[in-house]
Parts: C-alpha cells; structure tokens; sequence
C-alpha cells in the first residue's frame, strides 16, 4: 500500500480518557483539530469527571469528535480499554488531556505502516510546563531511540511516551489483554513491552508531541507503586515468555537493579535511609545510579534531592 493511499483511506482512532481534566482539555482538542491529516475520530471517555470536561468537549462541533460517558467510575487501564472497544480505525493513537500534537505528527507518522512488520511508530516529545514554557530538551535529544525489534532495549531502558504513540489496531488484538487493570502508572509501560516482542516498531526523527509535566501526575504523587507494579511485570511476562528472562537476562538483571532502586528511594523517602542503604549496596558496583543514591543517602534527606529534582523537571 503505498502512503499516499494510507493518507486517503486509513481510519486513525485518537483515544482521550478523561477525568476532570478540564483545565488544559481545549487546547488538547484543539491540536487534533488541526491535524493535516484528516481521517481520524477522536473516542473520547469521559471516566465520570466533575467539572467542565464534558461541556468543554461538547462545544466542539466536528462529527469526528465522539463522547462517551463511562457508567461507572474505574481505574485508568480499564478506562482506556473501555475507550478502545469504541474505536473503529486502522490505527490507535493517544493524546491525554492535558499534552498536545504539532499538526503533521499522523501525517508523517501513519506512513511507516506501510512495512507490515510495523506495530509501533513513535516520535520525539517535548517537556513542558503548566505556562506553556518549555522545560526540558527532546526525549531524544543525544540519541534517537532504536528501530525494528526493540523488546530488549525497552527492558533495560524504556523510552516510548504515550502521547508519541500509533498502534495498528490488528496487532493490538493480537494480545491476549490490552491495558493491565491491576496496574495504576506502568500500564502503558506493559502494553507496549508486550506488543515489542511480537512487532516492530520504527520512529519518525522530529519532535511532533509535547507531553506536560506538572506535580498531579502519578509520577510525583506515587512513585511507590512504580517498583510494585514493575515486580508485578516480571512476573507477568515470566508467565507469558517463559523463556524472555532467559534469552534477555542481562536486560532483565538491568531492570532489577532499576527495581531495587526504586524501592530503595521508596524508604529514603519514608525516611529509612539505613533500610535504602542496604537494598542498595548488593548493585552499587553494577549501577553508577545506585552507588550515586547510596551516597546521597548518608549526607543528605530526601526532600532536598527531590526538591531539586522537581525544580529540575520543571514541576
């Protein structure tokens, strides 16, 4: 198939979950709205929000623009599941409420598909505050991200971010289960390890994405649930590649002192530092990171290292 018929023909399904998000919703809409490329439904689940999400969508008059009001409040990975039972596109692409698209990201993104090894394409994001300023450079700003099979470069390094992300909806079936309902901020992290190891994924080289930082992500409110649910990950995928952990162990050891990590600063947050120290000192020779943090922890309390990493990530 050649691009210029995937541009004419090739439904795109934006999926946008919602829950009282209405303070940034109209510019998040808005950058679908002017997309150049224009054969896309925006299915819009509204996860019962409070304030004036619904009213704001509602304004909206395009016939692309698609409400759903979900009958019961439920966590984000059955939200987005309930929202992907109503998209009827070729390809499945996200845009949270509160981060933008530049206006030829489906257009220079939905034509890598054309190589049906294809199941994934991504593109550079850009970090910026609640203001609008820009915070921090490219996500790969040094390095452009690998191409093809990348199911061991994400394991020891995960690098998509969900709102860069297209998906053929065909392979997404393909999974046994789509969003992990158990898991409330790596959800997205498994969805895409999982469909890594079957498919291909390829990238287009330009920031086409802007994802915004600010303190009421899950990111700064939990950070204990991270190493949780990544042991929970494990062991998943031990269950459904019985011979990953195998093939992939230098990779999987990667990911376990990344783990051991963030449960180490888990304790030095509750102030245990001794209790952090010594989870950490078995890996402080196999991760700089880990031998930085163990030396952080005996001069200094958490608040301040998170402080400034805060003041650092724009937050």
């Amino acid at each position: 198939m050649s691009s210029s018929l995937i541009n004419k023909e090739s439904l795109v399904s934006i999926i946008m979950n919602c829950h009282n998000s209405d303070l940034y919703l109209t510019q998040a809409i808005q950058s679908v709205l002017s997309q150049t490329y224009q054969n896309w439904e925006l299915i819009f689940w509204d996860n019962l929000s409070t304030d004036d999400s619904a009213n704001i969508f509602n304004s909206f008059n395009d016939s692309r623009l698609k409400y759903f009001l979900s009958p019961t409040f439920v966590k984000l990975g059955e939200a987005r599941n309930q929202a992907i039972r109503k998209a009827t596109g070729e390809f499945i692409a996200f845009l949270d409420c509160d981060d933008l698209w530049m206006p030829t990201k489906l257009e220079k993104q939905i034509p890598l598909f054309d190589n049906l090894e294809v199941g994934i394409v991504i593109c550079d994001s850009q970090f910026f505050n609640k203001n609008g300023d820009i915070k921090r450079g490219c996500s790969f700003q040094r390095t452009p991200p690998s191409r093809g099979n990348v199911f061991a470069d994400l394991i020891k390094a995960y690098f998509i971010s969900l709102e860069t992300a297209v998906i053929r909806a065909s392979c997404l079936k393909t999974l046994d289960g789509w969003f992990d309902e158990r898991f409330e901020v790596i959800e997205e992290y498994d969805l895409f390890i999982r469909l890594s190891y079957h498919f291909s994924l390829d990238y287009v080289d330009e920031v086409l994405a802007k994802w915004r930082i600010h303190s009421n992500s899950l990111t700064w409110s939990l950070p204990e649930l991270f190493p949780r649910e990544k042991r929970l990950f494990m062991e998943k995928i031990r269950d459904l590649f019985p011979n990953a952990l195998d093939q992939y162990n230098k990779e999987f050891e990667i990911l376990n002192s990344q783990i051991v990590l963030q449960e180490a600063f888990t304790l030095w947050r509750a102030k245990r530092g001794s209790s952090a120290r010594k989870l950490l000192f078995p890996i402080i020779f196999q991760s700089p990171k880990a031998l930085f943090a163990y030396m952080l922890s005996v001069f200094l309390p958490y608040n301040l290292i998170d402080r400034l990493n805060r003041i650092r990530h724009g937050v």
